[in-house]
This record gives structure tokens, sequence and C-alpha cells, in this order.
């Protein structure tokens, strides 16, 4: 889109050199739709993986490795398009938004079906992780600015999150304590979440409401000697002023 890219979260400027690297060195055959489809895989993959971590928390090392196929897929598919200048700006931003949404629904499914994350927690953290990129894309029309994270924590971010939690719970083992604590984090997680989106909103329609401000009143109307009103008029036609008659 027209937008300008703003890239705040704390590995941006790493990551785009990284990509930018690997995106000059991909073969010819490898294209933008081929990566994103390779992301979306992953992200499906990730998914499929926590929940069979029900059988073994071996499912666990498949899971994180599943993300970074799913963040090189999905990251890297833009930044191709850019390194061969063969960007389609709203082909992209549609369809990587798109992949996104079914992305999010696929590793949040997952995580809600393994063992060690209530379901419905972790379809609230859908819901969250949803409800903030939505505010994004709405930001991008706003403001005309495309703001990809929220302060220093971006998509890149979160799977590392992720990975961090994955080799914590595999290596830790069965226990009674392990879910509950799986979950508590989970849900402190997602109400952050719904927090900092509040917050996000709150500023953006504080300045929103300085760049556009409410319309003054209209003022009112001048005060009129005589007003005719539907009564005035009906007692005129029911009771004719007299006429004089002349001897």
């Amino acid at each position: 889109m027209a937008a300008r890219r703003e890239l705040t979260f704390l590995l941006a400027d790493p990551e785009r050199r990284l990509l930018r690297a690997i995106a000059a060195r991909l073969p010819p055959w490898m294209t933008s739709d081929g990566l994103t489809v390779l992301g979306m895989v992953g992200a499906l993959g990730t998914g499929v993986a926590y929940a069979l971590s029900t059988l073994s928390a071996a499912w666990l090392w498949a899971a994180s490795a599943l993300l970074v196929v799913n963040w090189f897929g999905d990251s890297l598919d833009g930044t191709l398009a850019r390194v061969r200048r063969a960007e389609r700006p709203r082909y992209g931003y549609y369809l990587d938004h798109v992949v996104d949404a079914f992305s999010t629904a696929a590793i949040g499914a997952g995580i809600g079906l393994s063992p060690y994350v209530d379901l419905g927690v972790a379809l609230a953290g859908v819901l969250a992780y949803l409800i903030l990129s939505i505010n994004i894309y709405l930001e991008s029309q706003a403001f005309g600015v495309f703001r990809l994270g929220y302060s220093r924590i971006g998509p890149t971010e979160a799977r590392i999150v992720l990975v961090a939690a994955n080799i914590a719970l595999a290596l830790s083992g069965p226990g009674a304590a392990v879910a509950p604590v799986a979950t508590g984090a989970a849900a402190a997680l997602v109400v952050g979440m719904f927090v900092m989106v509040a917050v996000r909103i709150g500023r953006n329609l504080s300045q929103l409401a300085r760049l556009e401000p409410p319309p003054p009143p209209p003022p009112p109307p001048p005060p009129s000697v005589y007003r005719r009103t539907a009564f005035t008029a009906a007692s005129a036609s029911t009771y004719p002023a007299p006429t004089s008659h002349s001897p």
C-alpha cells in the first residue's frame, strides 16, 4: 500500500539486513508467492505439531523448527519482491494479511489443543492478536504509516517467545504443575495484549480528534416576531377575519 513502513521492534534492523542478504542469494525459481505458501505451510505444521505434543513432548521441537520455516516464508516474501523490484503493493498487502490471519488461527488452535494451554485461553490469544493486527491495518489508512509491531515487540519477537517456551516445556518434562503454569503465563500474556491495544486505540483516537476536531454547533435561528405555525394557519382558515360593510 502507499503507507510508509515504520519498523520499531527490537530486531527490525538486523532482521532487515539478514533478509535482504538472503533474498539476494535465492535462486531465480524461488518467487514471493512460493515463499508465502511456504510460510503458510510452516504455520499449519506448527499447529499440527502443537496438537501432537499430547502424544510426546518431542513434538515441541518440531513446532519450533516449523516456526522457523514460517518466519522464513512470511518475512522473506515481501523482501524478495522489493529486492527484485517486482512489487505488487495491493496484491501483496492483501495476500500477506489474509495469510497472516489464517496462520495465527492455525498456530493458536494448535497451542490450545496441546496439553499445556487451555483452549479458551489460546483462542483468546488468537482474538487479541487479530485485534492488534486489525488496528495496525487501520492505522496505515488513518495515518499513512504502517507500524509493524507494538513498541519493541513484533512478529519475529513473538516467534522467539514461542520457541523459548517450547524449549522450556520440552526440557521440563511432564508434571502436574506444568499445564497450570503455562496456562497462567499465556493468560497473563493475553491480558497484556488487550491492554496494549486498548492504550494504542485510545492514543490514536486522541490524535485523530486533534487532527479532525468536531465542527462547531450551528448558530441558533434568529428570533422572529411572528412565527406561522400549523395551529395559526388552521385558526385563520376556521375563523376568517371580519370584513367591513359600508352603509
